[in-house]
């Protein structure tokens, strides 16, 4: 809803959030599309935020605490920024925001580890069936975190952090590890290679949303069969066949080949074309 003079408001059932937070999750979606390799290609903030979303749609008190994490560490950072500008350090203030901000990476730490254990044989499974289980593969949640001594390393790095004006170890720093028989994905894997990675990542996401929720998420498919070899799309139109999918919505460039795809479906399919 959105009134003039008025801030905007989203509502559910004509009542509106109080915070916009409490819609996420309520209705699971998941999108596949073409720029999904960049969660191979690209650097570790693009992974922690793909693994990130599918934590805050499953858990509402995760997203609460990565957000209030955020506000802390930008917190933090502007503080860090003022002690480099005017050259001194205060330990008692930087406490006030560095104490809180440890628990929370504590915390957010635990959460990510233990998702971890649990997405992972999930992927592992929907890897084996895109590539008929010609390699192994392995996703490997990597954090500072993990170490006994991290609160004290914490502390002890504050004079860098000053120098950097910005917080330089904690959750923020986290990253997942992509691999292929033992080799980072990125540099070693084939391109269909990596097109069957981040398809099982998204197929992984699916399950586990509708485990959770008891109900099918959304499934996007933007553009996706351009990419696609046709072993690979033969795959997914086999899951949409079996009753795997739920709801789907697929855009297409070349609308005839997505109707010829489609062909012969034992479900219900309709086409919408947009004028250009």
């Amino acid at each position: 809803s959105i009134q003039r003079g008025l801030r905007k408001a989203v509502l559910h059932d004509k009542k509106p959030y109080e915070r916009l937070t409490e819609h996420i999750g309520k209705f699971p979606v998941v999108l596949m599309a073409p720029n999904d390799t960049d969660l191979i290609r690209e650097g570790s903030e693009e992974r922690r935020k793909f693994f990130d979303g599918v934590l805050s749609q499953l858990n509402p008190e995760y997203l609460a605490d990565l957000q209030l994490y955020n506000r802390l560490l930008d917190q933090r950072n502007g503080l860090l920024r003022q002690f480099a500008e005017r050259n001194y350090l205060d330990d008692d203030l930087l406490e006030v925001y560095t104490e809180p901000l440890l628990e929370l990476t504590f915390k957010l730490h635990q959460q990510r580890r233990q998702f971890s254990t649990q997405f992972l044989p999930v992927f592992q499974r929907h890897y084996a069936n895109l590539s008929e289980s010609r390699e192994s593969v392995e996703v490997i949640y990597e954090s500072e975190v993990a170490s006994p001594d991290f609160r004290r390393e914490f502390w002890m790095n504050r004079q860098r952090d000053v120098a950097a004006q910005r917080t330089t170890k904690g959750a923020h720093k986290d990253d997942y590890v992509f691999e292929i028989n033992g080799f980072g994905v990125k540099k070693f894997g084939s391109q269909g290679q990596q097109k069957s990675f981040v398809i099982a990542l998204k197929l992984a996401q699916f399950e586990l949303l509708a485990q959770e929720k008891a109900v099918k998420p959304l499934l996007l498919l933007d553009d996706i069969f351009d990419k696609l070899d046709d072993r690979r799309i033969q795959k997914l139109i086999g899951m949409m066949t079996d009753g795997t999918f739920g709801q789907i919505f697929v855009t297409d460039a070349r609308p005839e080949r997505t109707q010829q795809l489609l062909e012969g479906l034992n479900t219900e399919v309709r086409f919408f074309r947009t004028k250009p």
